[in-house]
């Protein structure tokens, strides 16, 4: 799968906002609203595309990858740089977390200077957390919200930013 990353735009933001993911993953879905769009468009969201130009999922940076309650909680005090991702469900679960995920890791490690990511995961998404595990995050705190718990899970790149991609 060859990927690449774009701005977002009204048709992918739309297409992320119709995606729907089975039980369990379902909190993971959202409705449409103008608001939700906008914030797609307006906030720290870029589309990842296939080399034939079809979506593949997202990648968001900064607040908009935190889960608000987690600050009540000391999940974000450190300054890291938070990320979230989200692939498109009908990609999920086929194996192709790893290749999506070590080029979204590669392409924030070219970008920034920021080294150390921290990401936000609900604790029963066992197939990300065991993804997130293999490309060296590791548990940092827990908190809830409502009846969901929540991990902040950290990885700390050495300066040299030299890391081993599937």
């Amino acid at each position: 799968m060859r990927l690449s990353i774009k701005e977002m735009n009204e048709e992918f933001a739309r297409e992320i906002l119709d995606w729907k993911y089975s039980p369990p993953y379902d909190l993971y879905n959202n409705e449409f609203s103008e608001e939700a769009l906008e914030e797609l468009l307006e906030e720290s969201y870029y589309a990842i595309v296939n080399s034939e130009g079809n979506l593949v999922g997202y990648l968001c940076t900064g607040n908009t990858a935190q889960v608000p309650i987690g600050s009540q909680f000391g999940a974000y005090s450190k300054d890291l740089l938070d990320i979230g991702i989200g692939m498109n469900p009908a990609l999920s679960g086929q194996g192709n977390g790893s290749e999506f995920f070590s080029f979204i890791l590669k392409h924030l490690l070219d970008s920034t200077s920021n080294l150390t990511f921290r990401l936000t995961v609900a604790t029963f998404n066992k197939r990300a957390i065991r993804l997130y595990e293999k490309h060296g995050f590791a548990k940092e705190m827990e908190f809830n919200r409502g009846s969901t718990n929540f991990i902040t899970m950290v990885r700390e790149y050495p300066i040299e930013k030299k890391i081993p991609f599937n």
